[in-house]
């Protein structure tokens, strides 16, 4: 079959943004299918049935919707859920396409837009008295009522405060892939299946579909294996974890072994490691949780909820029989550069353990720096540095983010104590998606580019919510897709 890309350049503004283009595996092009719209139809179709991914269908409007799927799988904390909204257009008489928004919710109202919470009319139940000011005249009707009552309840009762819908042009043209042999060639399989990153120990193949949430743009051409990429973080974000979960999910679906480097005590590699590789029973995360590093008199974001949910989905990862390791390499015993000696040794173990793998490595945003000197010790030799001196693939990254918080230890007023909690944190906005950045040479600290992660919200310390339990987290909303 001869397929035909057409250039859409109002799609390429709203896609990619001020972000810069995707990675070469994802265009910023259409994808145009060269048969018409009802022959290529049974085969979309086709596709999202062998993806297990059910769907309703408005017949013979060409539209059909997924059933909302969770991201990573049936993870109890994970909390966001993804569905599709699948339109075939005809592009000719001849030639067709398909539109494709992936719609995200969560079970609290991250998503939900600025200022939503306001209320910028009247409101009724505030006011009592005459016309105009909420009297009986002006209260809610008995109609107005049945129609409240009547609102979707179960896994639409949270969907309005909580969704967004995008158009996913990844999506659109893995579908391409899928199908387009078939339509090539009548007696090929219709396939959703990729070459993922399989682990050793997989008893099965890894299922053919995995929702890793919304393409991060700019990432995949920076993954090679056997390389670094530093990310230095501000700690205590809901972001950041789910960044390096959907990075990782991405890169292993698409066929590249990852491992994620954590800055937490060493003294935790066994319980990390075993953690990461286990079924997650609730013996699992007790095993987990009950690390005195869990219960720091100072938490300073590390041992966050969203961190803990982070480990719990990238074992689901794991259990799905996809190739994602981690470990932690921090040395809190030890300061200054003896410190930054002891942090090195211990990822470039790793890394020469590894050869075959791409290694996520993130902490605090000093370590990761390629620079030397910092503004107190002009001599200093941070582990992005050293690390630089010995592996020929290191690229650091420094975090960008929105305005937003982060659950932050900081020194009181008076210099005597930490003080940790949320914090407000000045950002600048360059919008939703999250993506990798790289310019044309390193800046004075040493970082080659940044990771953005848009508006950031605070993470509280795990052990606060209850997460040594799955059964004390939060609970699914009713009507979940669990299972799906």
């Amino acid at each position: 079959m001869r397929s035909t890309i057409v250039l859409s350049l109002v799609l390429l503004g709203w896609v990619v943004g001020c972000a810069g283009r995707q990675e070469p595996e994802t265009p910023d092009y259409e994808a145009i299918y060269d048969v018409p719209l009802d022959e290529m139809w049974p085969s979309v179709r086709e596709y999202f049935t062998n993806a297990n991914l059910p769907f309703r269908e408005d017949k013979g409007s060409r539209v059909l919707e997924t059933e909302w799927k969770q991201e990573f799988g049936g993870s109890k904390i994970a909390g966001f859920w993804h569905r599709y909204l699948v339109m075939g257009k005809r592009e000719t008489p001849t030639k067709s396409k398909l539109w494709i928004v992936r719609v995200t919710k969560t079970v609290n109202k991250t998503l939900a837009p600025a200022g939503r919470e306001l209320d910028w009319g009247i409101n009724r139940s505030l006011f009592t008295g005459g016309p105009g000011t909420g009297g009986p005249e002006d209260r809610v009707s008995i109609e107005d009522d049945e129609d409240r009552f009547s609102m979707p309840r179960g896994e639409n009762g949270f969907y309005v405060d909580s969704a967004q819908g995008t158009r996913d042009l990844h999506m659109e043209w893995r579908v391409f892939r899928g199908i387009a042999p078939h339509l090539a060639k009548k007696e090929a399989p219709v396939t959703a299946a990729q070459k993922v990153a399989r682990a050793p120990d997989a008893k099965q193949a890894p299922q053919e579909f995995t929702e890793c949430g919304q393409d991060i743009i700019g990432l995949k051409p920076r993954a090679k294996t056997g390389g670094v990429m530093l990310l230095g973080e501000l700690h205590g974000t809901q972001e950041v974890p789910r960044f390096i979960a959907q990075a990782v999910c991405q890169l292993v679906m698409s066929g590249t072994p990852v491992s994620v480097g954590l800055e937490l005590p060493v003294e935790n590699e066994e319980r990390v490691t075993t953690f990461v590789k286990s079924v997650g029973t609730e013996e699992d995360w007790l095993r987990l949780m009950e690390a005195p590093f869990w219960r720091s008199p100072y938490p300073d974001g590390r041992g966050s909820e969203a961190v803990a949910n982070m480990l719990e989905q990238l074992r689901q990862l794991r259990a799905r029989g996809l190739d994602v390791e981690a470990f932690v390499y921090d040395h809190p015993k030890l300061s200054g550069q003896q410190r930054e000696n002891a942090l090195t040794q211990t990822v470039l173990g790793h890394v020469k353990a590894g050869p075959g793998r791409f290694h996520l490595v993130v902490s605090g945003n000093i370590h990761p720096r390629t620079a030397q000197g910092l503004p107190w010790d002009k001599k200093y030799q941070p582990m992005g540095r050293l690390l630089k001196a010995q592996l020929k693939d290191v690229l650091s990254l420094d975090m960008a983010y929105n305005s937003g918080s982060a659950w932050i230890c900081a020194a009181d007023q008076q210099g005597r104590k930490l003080d940790c909690g949320v914090k407000e944190t000045k950002g600048k906005d360059n919008g939703d998606r999250f993506f990798v950045h790289i310019w044309d040479s390193p800046n004075k600290e040493g970082y080659h580019g940044v990771f953005y992660v848009g508006p950031v919200s605070a993470s509280e310390p795990a052990i606060d919510k209850g997460l040594g339990r799955p059964s004390d987290a939060a609970p699914e909303p009713t009507g979940s897709m669990q299972g799906l």
